[in-house]
């Protein structure tokens, strides 16, 4: 299975003078043009069971748009038990 949300999906050149792809800690924003996806598999969804499921590892995105995406928030990985406990 592709881990698309672990693509930033603009090139090297647009990377080294972005600050948000300096890390792999900061998430692109969903405003910026480099970060949307158009991939088949890209679906936004405002059902609340997905977009609040706390058993979704969130901080595995690179973007902000995968957060609100059927196929990551459904495909994506998920917590642990002791990450979901807050150990």
């Amino acid at each position: 299975m592709t881990v698309c949300w672990r693509t930033r999906e603009c090139d090297p050149e647009i990377q080294k003078d972005c600050q948000h792809a300096v890390t792999d800690y900061d998430m692109c924003p969903t405003k910026c043009f480099f970060a949307a996806c158009d991939r088949p598999t890209h679906e936004l969804t405002t059902d609340p069971d997905l977009v609040f499921d706390p058993d979704i590892d969130r901080s595995q995105a690179l973007k902000q748009s995968c957060l609100y995406c059927v196929f990551f928030l459904t495909n994506g990985p998920k917590k642990t038990e002791a990450q979901a406990a807050g150990v």
